[in-house]
């Protein structure tokens, strides 16, 4: 059974999905944009199912109750501080930790920085941002995907992905995520400010520090068709890594791995988490 759980953080109230027994193995899950937490509902429901105690929560500008005006309140920081403070109300003293997309990236900083929380490491589609940044320098492939990074800060943006019933929202999931699904993440999209919220990611600007190599045990899974991150940035990831590491490449799949391939992806988590 999923259960719907509200945690309460000095940030305000973030809303997450749970499965699994109170005191099973802690898994935390961090979704992109466009998704929600809801994205990870067969990971969480299987992941529970196998003792763990599984949560994956609608993050910053995502949940309601923690929807800050200002960019400069989606920085980095504040992304890795939810995560802890997260873990810190579920009582996760040290956790293993899962993100895809914006919630990869917010996965990479947060095993750097905080590798003594953390059990493991699971990132889905985005490479470690040194890889990214250095394949965004010289590689004119990896330049291109990325354009969207900086497009998607004007202030036009949530206009043009709303119009005509969310059509440029709704093709950005390719045809590859259900159709019902969709519906939910624009339905919640549309909601006043969130859109604004969830692009103010892009719009909060470079991390203050830098990153370095994450020693934390890592998979890293990357999908050959992710119109977003190429294979510069994903073979060169693991140069980042000092722990055990481990890669995995998904051939024919898109950017949208969690809820096209679950059942795949969900195996290998518990590969990695066994």
């Amino acid at each position: 059974m999923i259960e719907q759980l509200a945690v309460e953080t000095g940030e305000g109230v973030f809303d997450a999905i749970a499965a699994g027994p109170a005191d099973g193995r802690p898994v935390l899950l961090l979704h992109g944009f466009p998704q929600a937490a809801v994205a990870w509902e067969h990971p969480v429901h299987v992941l529970g199912r196998h003792g763990y105690r599984a949560v994956a929560f609608d993050q910053r500008g995502y949940s309601p109750g923690v929807r800050p005006e200002r960019p400069a309140e989606y920085g980095v920081d504040s992304l890795v501080g939810d995560v802890l403070a997260v873990a810190d109300v579920l009582g996760f003293g040290g956790f293993d930790l899962v993100g895809h997309d914006w919630g990869g990236a917010v996965a990479w900083w947060t095993a750097y920085e905080h590798p003594e929380r953390l059990r493991t490491l699971t990132v889905v589609s985005t490479p470690h941002p040194r890889a990214l940044a250095d394949a965004m320098k010289t590689d004119e492939d990896q330049h291109m995907r990325s354009a969207y990074m900086t497009e998607w800060r004007s202030s036009t943006t949530e206009k043009r992905m709303l119009a005509d019933n969310a059509d440029a929202l709704r093709r950005m999931f390719e045809w590859k995520v259900p159709p019902s699904r969709v519906d939910e993440y624009v339905r919640r999209l549309s909601e006043p400010g969130a859109l604004t919220a969830a692009l103010n990611w892009y719009r909060a600007g470079r991390p203050g520090g830098r990153i370095e190599h994450v020693t934390v045990p890592t998979m890293y899974v990357w999908s050959t068709e992710d119109v977003a991150f190429g294979s510069t940035a994903a073979l060169d990831t693991g140069k980042w890594v000092k722990g055990r590491y481990r890669f995995e490449m998904l051939e024919d799949v898109s950017h949208w791995v969690p809820e096209q391939v679950p059942e795949v992806l969900t195996s290998l988590l518990l590969e990695h988490l066994s």
